[in-house]
């Protein structure tokens, strides 16, 4: 099978960088990643941050596997072959996350019909609340409710960050357990 001029030279570089050459080593990697880019670019195109991650998956794979390569085939085949595996990888993981997201039907109520739901809700959730000590219940209204950070959180109360997110993981559990029970103010 004839090659062509530039895998000839991506071989050389490889095959000198495989010997010991850093400088032709570090220069078939740079000639490579450009190679990879173009390659995986083409087929992931829509999701460029995917494409240099994915590039960098590559070449770590292929600095760790290349005492695998055969020198008497062709380069791009093997470099193909490995970033086509890393390419399945990311489809695959992203296919599972992508399973997780359940889509949002438009019939389906999201939110209260009224104001005065929205008002029940936000009682309700006051009088569960309530029935919280401070050292759980300012932890879950701060973190959880507000928004804030576990450091803004931690600060403001004058509690410290552990004992902040001790406080809403204790309190979400004292929640769930008054849910289960039907205990409910």
């Amino acid at each position: 099978m004839a090659r062509s001029e530039a895998e000839m030279r991506l071989h050389d570089l490889f095959v000198r960088g495989l010997a010991g050459d850093a400088v032709a080593y570090r220069s078939f990697l740079q000639q490579l990643a450009s190679h990879l880019r173009a390659f995986l670019g083409r087929r992931l195109f829509g999701w460029p941050d995917e494409v240099e991650d994915l590039v960098q998956e590559c070449l770590l794979a292929m600095h760790n596997q290349r005492h695998t390569y055969q020198s008497d085939q062709p380069l791009t085949a093997w470099v193909h072959a490995i970033a086509r595996y890393k390419m399945i990888d990311l489809l695959r993981a992203k296919s599972v996350r992508e399973a997780l997201h359940d889509p949002i039907d438009d019939e389906m109520a999201l939110f209260a019909d009224s104001a005065i739901e929205a008002s029940d809700a936000r009682r309700d959730l006051d009088g569960l609340l309530a029935t919280l000590p401070d050292r759980q219940r300012l932890p879950i209204v701060h973190v959880k409710l507000a928004g804030l950070s576990v450091a803004e959180t931690a600060r403001l109360t004058g509690m410290s960050e552990s004992a902040v997110k001790v406080g809403v993981h204790r309190g979400l559990k004292a929640l769930a357990k008054k849910f289960a029970g039907g205990d409910r103010p």
